[in-house]
């Protein structure tokens, strides 16, 4: 992907999960947006578009059925509803974070922060991913078949991110 798409990827990130109003993007409450809008405001072509859905191996966006509107998947700051469906966890998520988050966790858990949702993954190696974004990883295991036995809620987004509210320090493992 030449180097123009890869920042308009990244500022498209910014506007779709953050701050559509920096461009004028209309976005509706789940959080779509003319794709026709977006194509015009990062100067790229449906095929630059069509490249960046395609090759993210995160899987950050999605096309409605009509391929007349896109959305960020989750990572949302803004308050959208995109509609995860509740589902039953795993017995077992993890949470990659750099290693020196882990004094706060340990004393208050895991907490969305400035997100609509807490990010969880099914497997270590995406955790290990998202957790050195920000220094040296550490791999929290969670024990959400207790958190959901508890009556803590879970949901899975279209790109299968487990999304929750928080995680308190005892469910930690």
């Amino acid at each position: 992907m030449e180097q123009k798409v890869k920042r308009a990827a990244r500022y498209m990130s910014l506007l779709l999960r953050h701050s559509p109003e920096k461009e004028g993007l209309v976005m509706d409450k789940s959080g779509w947006v003319d794709i026709k809008q977006l194509i015009k405001v990062l100067d790229i072509t449906i095929q630059d578009l069509d490249d960046i859905v395609s090759e993210d191996n995160k899987q950050r966006f999605s096309f409605d059925q009509t391929k007349s509107k896109i959305r960020a998947s989750q990572g949302h700051t803004i308050d959208i509803d995109t509609q995860p469906k509740e589902t039953k966890p795993p017995k077992v998520l993890f949470h990659g974070t750099a290693t020196k988050s882990l004094d706060s966790i340990y004393k208050a858990g895991i907490n969305k922060g400035q997100r609509n949702h807490l990010h969880l993954s099914d497997n270590k190696e995406t955790a290990t991913s998202v957790g050195s974004r920000h220094g040296a990883a550490f791999i929290l295991e969670i024990d959400s078949e207790k958190m959901y036995e508890d009556g803590y809620k879970f949901y899975l987004s279209d790109n299968k991110v487990w999304l929750t509210e928080s995680v308190p320090r005892i469910y930690i493992k």
